[in-house]
């Protein structure tokens, strides 16, 4: 099976928005569910599980139903952290999917994501055992020791910016999270599955990422989505 676990139990608090970012309108319709129908039109996506924000599971229901998201399986809390989050969502699986199931992590806030790039990180998978979504990184990278100058720099070909979605083969990510939070490594902060990997001495593998797949973060950032949503509106464009 191929399942869709998509992270939606932020607060969203730099939105600085009276609902969770994750539940805001934009054209009528929530983000998560721009984000949900992307991968409920995906051929290869067999389920879904949302990780969600206390006090809003029913809400989220109700959107599922009102949108015709017959593949949402499951609705999980959400932690403290975000890893924590992802973890619930991962222990949730336990006796549900197989050692070989490939899990596709996906942050619910990411409403662009299309097809062809769930696609990819599930052949990529298949292949090698993970796959991370990434883009090349095209603007310099100096290194500063002060904050204000620098002599160094990072080659930007050895640099990726990194997304979701990103993939992995259950039971791998099973014991890597069960070993991740008993050893306390990768788990902090701005830690994310693919960050944590690397903390426990995984090699990643890179999968297509893709400009317009943008993380809604700020009100700026929503403002972007609404305006790539009116682009994608227009008839004129090929």
């Amino acid at each position: 099976m191929n399942i869709g676990l998509i992270i939606a139990a932020g607060s969203g608090r730099r939105m600085y928005q009276d609902i969770p970012k994750q539940f805001i309108n934009v054209y009528d319709k929530p983000v998560i569910i721009y984000t949900l129908e992307s991968f409920q039109k995906h051929p290869q996506i067999d389920a879904l599980e949302v990780v969600c924000l206390d006090g809003w599971h029913d809400i989220l229901r109700a959107y599922a139903k009102q949108y015709n998201i017959t593949k949402l399986e499951w609705i999980v809390s959400g932690g403290s952290t975000g890893q924590e989050s992802i973890r619930n969502g991962v222990y949730n699986l336990t006796g549900k999917c197989s050692d070989d199931d490939i899990i596709i992590l996906h942050d619910g806030i990411r409403p662009m994501v299309d097809e062809s790039l769930v696609s990819d990180v599930i052949v990529k998978c298949r292949e090698y055992g993970n796959a991370v979504s990434a883009l090349p990184y095209n603007d310099q990278i100096f290194v500063t020791h002060d904050g204000q100058t620098a002599n160094s720099y990072i080659k930007r070909e050895r640099v990726r910016r990194v997304q979701t979605p990103q993939a992995y083969k259950y039971g791998k990510l099973l014991s890597a999270y069960k070993e991740a939070f008993s050893k306390e490594i990768g788990i902090y902060g701005s830690a994310y599955t693919n960050t944590m990997m690397a903390d426990l001495g995984e090699t990643l593998y890179f999968a297509a990422g893709s400009e317009k797949n943008i993380k809604l973060t700020t009100k700026e950032d929503l403002q972007l989505f609404k305006a790539y949503m009116k682009m994608e509106n227009s008839s004129w464009l090929k």
